[in-house]
């Protein structure tokens, strides 16, 4: 498992707590590497390509103050490295209004009403990749938890 993203974001000393617990939970682990690479490197990505994925991931990372999976993340942005840094809005692109919404996703999430779908709609995102969207910041809000929590087991060991 050391091609996992969560485990290679925390220092894990050898015989502490944090240790005994990601062999105890590594089936939780290995399903959390299983959904990265849904959201990250899906079969069918729809317009969505893996080095937007990995911008909009570094993105979101970085707006919820995880520099380091941000810089993970980066690294594969490739063409869409401008998108990493929050005042970059995706015109350039023809993505502001897909920026817009991850930025809000991933920052007030209970401000996200139907009128952000209808924006994304209106701006010709078919449904299934505004799910696809959505899957995406749910995972990356979900992967910055799990490193935050298991740092905080480490410290505390």
């Amino acid at each position: 498992m050391t091609d996992n993203t969560v485990l290679t974001s925390v220092a894990i000393d050898a015989g502490s707590a944090l240790e005994a617990a990601v062999k105890g939970r590594a089936n939780i682990l290995a399903l959390t590497r299983a959904a990265e690479n849904a959201v990250l490197r899906p079969r069918d990505p729809g317009p969505w390509s893996h080095a937007l994925r990995a911008a909009l991931a570094a993105r979101i990372a970085g707006l919820n103050g995880a520099a380091d999976l941000a810089a993970r993340h980066a690294a594969e942005a490739g063409d869409f490295a401008a998108l990493v840094h929050p005042d970059a809005d995706g015109a350039a692109q023809g993505l502001a209004a897909v920026v817009a919404f991850m930025d809000k996703v991933a920052m007030a999430t209970r401000d996200v009403t139907a009128d952000d779908i209808a924006g994304l709609q209106a701006a010709g995102v078919a449904d299934a990749d505004i799910v696809r969207l959505a899957e995406l910041n749910a995972f990356l809000s979900y992967q910055i938890r799990v490193i935050a929590g298991l740092r905080l087991i480490g410290k505390a060991s």
